[in-house]
């Protein structure tokens, strides 16, 4: 009986800390995808000539294609931000 209560403890825990992680990646995708880095939490930044009437965005995180797999595959894709040196590939359609 103390078997199989600890076997569904454990297979519970592991349940939970995959979807912690499948949780906890595309969160740092969605924030590197919105130009804000996960590590430093650094945005672009903004500037505005008044000379010229131009706006001018310094972007802090740069995406970089690493590996097309062909129109019906998976797209690698490294981020790195300029700011702290983060590098993250993550896969996208």
């Amino acid at each position: 009986m103390q078997t199989i209560i600890f076997l569904l403890l454990l297979f519970l825990g592991v349940v939970f800390s995959i979807l912690l992680y499948i949780n906890n990646k595309s969160s740092r995708l969605k924030k590197l995808n919105s130009g804000e880095c996960p590590s430093c939490h650094e945005k672009a930044k903004e500037f505005f000539d008044t000379n010229t009437n131009t706006r001018f965005k310094h972007e802090i995180i740069s995406a970089r294609l690493l590996k097309d797999h062909g129109c019906s595959g998976l797209k690698e894709i490294e981020y790195s931000c300029k700011s702290c040196g983060l590098k993250e590939v993550h896969s996208s359609n």
